[in-house]
């Protein structure tokens, strides 16, 4: 029989990943997703929004630029401090209130919110079920939640892999790149109480190379930063090859440059 996973030791070991860098300087190349995001989810002017696991705010500032009223959320405090940053320098201080909080026990109302977003966030959470219970739980009938997942199959689901080969999660671990399935989400948000909308979506890392690539991830990005931080000099040498292979094989830029296709699932949940 297997050993149950400690959610508890591994959500310790998430927060500690996350913390570490600075994940901003990676997050804000991705601010076009959260606009598409609050474009597909056809956000309305006061509407009150939920960013779950918001990271440095990138579905926060699409919505609050759109007129909505936002709950920013992360269990991270420094990700949600660079959101502040953010918010503050567009003067959308009106429309945004931080508040640290776990995805998996969100600290609100049933049907609270008109709509509940994530971006590249709540597919992290060690409880997959729990999560999506707790979205589902704080959108009000007739709501949306939105949601920007990486694709197992796609570049960034790769990477994980690359890195599970070198670190591998603790046993029982599932996945993040479940939540860019089709399947999983349909299981998981059931059709007689959610319309499901999925639409497959590129994000284009754009990079000099696959050196700039890996020197920006392990520098401010927290899973990768931590994962090279916690493998010997060969270990990290071997990470860093296969890091490369991938990278490149990926790159559709040729030798002047590095642009890596990101695949990722965009989806719209109504709850009926």
């Amino acid at each position: 029989m297997s050993t149950p996973i400690d959610l508890v030791a591994l959500k310790n070991r998430q927060m500690a990943a996350w913390a570490s860098g600075d994940y901003a300087v990676i997050g804000t190349t991705l601010q076009i997703v959260g606009e598409q995001l609050a474009e597909a989810c056809d956000l309305l002017c006061d509407e009150l929004v939920l960013d779950v696991a918001a990271g440095n705010g990138n579905a926060t500032l699409a919505a609050a630029r759109r007129g909505c009223i936002v709950r920013s959320t992360d269990y991270v405090a420094a990700l949600l401090e660079r959101g502040e940053d953010r918010v503050r320098a567009e003067r959308l201080n009106d429309n945004v209130v931080f508040q640290v909080a776990d995805a998996e026990a969100l600290p609100f109302e049933d049907a609270s919110f008109d709509a509940v977003l994530s971006t590249f966030g709540v597919m992290f959470a060690p409880d997959q079920p729990k999560a999506a219970a707790e979205l589902a739980r704080v959108c009000r009938p007739g709501g949306r939640i939105g949601l920007a997942n990486w694709t197992p199959e796609g570049f960034v689901g790769q990477m994980f892999k690359t890195l599970g080969k070198h670190l591998p999660p603790p046993p029982g671990a599932l996945p993040p790149s479940q939540w860019g399935t089709e399947a999983w989400l349909r299981a998981h948000f059931d059709e007689r109480d959610f319309l499901l909308q999925v639409t497959r979506r590129t994000f284009n890392f754009r990079y000099r190379s696959a050196v700039h690539f890996i020197d920006t991830f392990r520098t401010w990005y927290g899973p990768m930063h931590k994962a090279f931080a916690a493998l010997p000099p060969e270990g990290a040498e071997a990470l860093e090859h296969d890091l490369t292979e991938l990278i490149n094989r990926s790159n559709r830029a040729g030798e002047k440059s590095l642009v890596v296709p990101g695949e990722y699932l965009e989806v719209v949940i109504t709850r009926r």
